[in-house]
């Protein structure tokens, strides 16, 4: 799944390359879209600017309309220029919009819809995140993260890194990433943690994903160059996630993994280097 600094670089190379250009094609293979580019036709307006909120990508053109995308778990936005071959099939195209000297493709996302600004205050899922780690345009609300995370005292501390609502941008690699590095068990209840505990996890979330997002900002694929250690080895990219029954890169421990949460999204961990004790 797409994270947090996937979908702000994506939006911040897509507003570089966008930004201030005319729509010269808008194309989608969803109904809904296409009626109303129908009745209120997106070629010819002006792209005003592309952001990113929480994990979703809004592109705003002239004329008060917003085109909300999602990506969920396999969606992606690639940049062209225009006439360039595009790196996946047309067929994974779910909707384009083009201008006269490049091409923005979503490919396989399964979210997308027009909405006015009106429409966007309104948006329940929009509306319900919790204050973005990766936020430009607003103050990042620390109290309101803690107080966001305090609501969720009875879950795994890994499951409420992951809720949207709780704070908006970790996926489930930076997940384990950043429990891993502030040395808490990622089955702890949140309610058993302290307050310190909670700030240098916000503080090293923050720091995660706004590293990520500089060291990467060339590229919008999710799969290039995200890194959590400082080793320049390509080969030691990552502290714990996807790694398995290999060797803790700190400790020797072999590194566990676990299927958890609604979706049994798997979560990755040294018991040693994260005790099951690890509430401070």
């Amino acid at each position: 799944m797409p994270e947090g600094d996937t979908i702000f670089r994506a939006a911040r190379t897509l507003h570089r390359v966008l930004a201030g250009k005319e729509v010269t094609r808008f194309e989608s293979v969803y109904p809904a879209l296409t009626r109303i580019a129908d009745d209120h036709p997106i070629v010819g307006r002006t792209i005003e600017s592309v952001s990113a909120r929480g994990k979703h990508l809004l592109i705003a053109f002239s004329g008060d309309l917003i085109l909300r995308t999602h990506m969920r778990m396999n969606g992606s936005w690639h940049i062209y220029p225009a006439g360039a071959r595009w790196q996946r099939p047309a067929r994974d195209m779910r909707v384009l919009v083009g201008t006269c000297d490049a091409v923005a493709v979503g490919f396989n996302v399964p979210i997308a819809e027009l909405l006015t600004a009106r429409d966007l205050a309104r948006h329940k899922e929009v509306q319900a995140l919790g204050p973005d780690l990766l936020a430009e345009d607003t103050p990042f609300d620390r109290a309101e993260a803690i107080r966001r995370l305090r609501g969720r005292g009875r879950d795994a501390i890994a499951d409420a890194l992951l809720n949207q609502r709780v704070v908006a941008g970790i996926g489930n690699v930076f997940k384990s990433e950043i429990l891993f590095l502030a040395g808490i068990d990622p089955f702890t209840p949140v309610s058993a943690l302290s307050n310190a505990a909670l700030d240098r996890l916000v503080d090293i979330s923050r720091a995660q994903l706004a590293a990520n997002v500089m060291s990467r900002s060339q590229t919008l694929s999710p799969a290039v160059g995200r890194r959590t250690t400082r080793s320049l080895d390509p080969r030691e990219k990552l502290w714990v996630y996807g790694r398995s029954g290999k060797p803790c890169r700190r400790c020797g421990t072999a590194i566990r993994s676990k299927k958890t949460g609604l979706h049994a999204r798997l979560t990755y961990w040294c018991a040693a280097c994260q005790p099951a004790d690890s509430t401070a």
